[in-house]
């Protein structure tokens, strides 16, 4: 007699595999044509159309002047980016998850500004507070002058970089905050009442928790900070100097050239190939985060 459960049912055969019905091949179907129109072939196009003319305009586009000056300013403005925002995280992300105050949820709201507002506006917004007759302009003036220096926070890097910081604000924090508030208070308190100090908890405990979604934000800020356009542009003035990767593939595309367009393409494959390490970055990062989570439940 077979055994029935308590409403009379039949139990399933326990690994009986289910034939996918059509709706579900039609989604998967859906979702690898979009995966591929509007992913793979885009990035195919980019790299054939910057090697369709040869390696040596390819190999002369890539290693020009404003292109590698374009790099050092990318990297430049992404490594500046990532350490600003990563301590800032660590330190926001601590005060938030482990201490209690009032304007808590203000401060989220506020951590939050770069995803609402458009990255053009936020350009602009540096050079009305830091331009030529912008608000903070006496200040900035004061400092040179008191010190010999000169300093220029717009159409400069100090500028890109500003800029840069800002678009990529929330990234980091925004993978900490679940991973800290998942982990509680308990272990670091209990740390505490041993006699271990703030930088030993943090280090021995806290880090412990936090180390791979803190590299997976670290992750997404560095990705986003290469690919940034808007806001650089808006603080942005000299090819050559100030511009970024994206600016100088926007310069050469306008430029209208048969060659210069190919050369845009080039210049592009730097970023495609820079966007396909933080996507293997990223992936190692998921995988190590959730191989940890299944060593700690077991």
């Amino acid at each position: 007699m077979k055994p029935e459960d308590e409403y009379g049912m039949k139990p399933k055969k326990s690994g009986k595999t289910t034939r996918p019905s059509a709706v579900q091949i039609a989604l998967i179907l859906i979702g690898v044509l979009f995966f591929a129109l509007m992913l793979v072939w885009p990035l195919i196009e980019v790299l054939y159309r910057a090697l369709k003319d040869g390696w040596e305009l390819y190999w002369s586009a890539v290693t020009a002047e404003n292109t590698l000056s374009a790099l050092r300013v990318t990297l430049l403005a992404a490594v500046i980016a990532l350490l600003v925002n990563t301590f800032f995280a660590l330190a926001a992300s601590w005060l938030m998850t482990k201490f209690d105050f009032r304007g808590k949820s203000l401060l989220t709201t506020l951590i939050d500004i770069p995803f609402s507002v458009s990255p053009v506006i936020a350009g602009l917004a540096f050079i009305m507070m830091f331009g030529r007759n912008g608000l903070a302009t006496p200040v900035v003036n004061w400092i040179n002058d008191t010190f010999g220096t000169d300093i220029s926070l717009v159409f400069s890097i100090p500028g890109v970089v500003l800029a840069t910081i800002f678009v990529t604000f929330p990234y980091v924090l925004r993978e900490l905050l679940p991973a800290m508030n998942l982990q509680g208070r308990a272990e670091e308190e209990a740390a505490a009442m041993l006699g271990a100090g703030g930088l030993t908890i943090f280090r021995r405990v806290t880090l412990s928790h936090i180390k791979w979604p803190l590299i997976y934000g670290m992750v997404l800020c560095a990705a986003r900070a290469f690919g940034e356009f808007g806001a650089v542009y808006a603080v942005s003035k000299a090819r050559g100097k100030t511009f970024t990767l994206p600016l100088e593939v926007d310069a050469l595309y306008m430029s209208g050239g048969a060659e210069a367009i190919t050369q845009a393409f080039a210049v592009s494959s730097i970023l495609v190939l820079l966007a396909l390490i933080m996507l293997i970055l990223k992936n190692i990062a998921e995988w190590r985060a959730g191989k940890s989570e299944e060593q700690e439940k077991a």
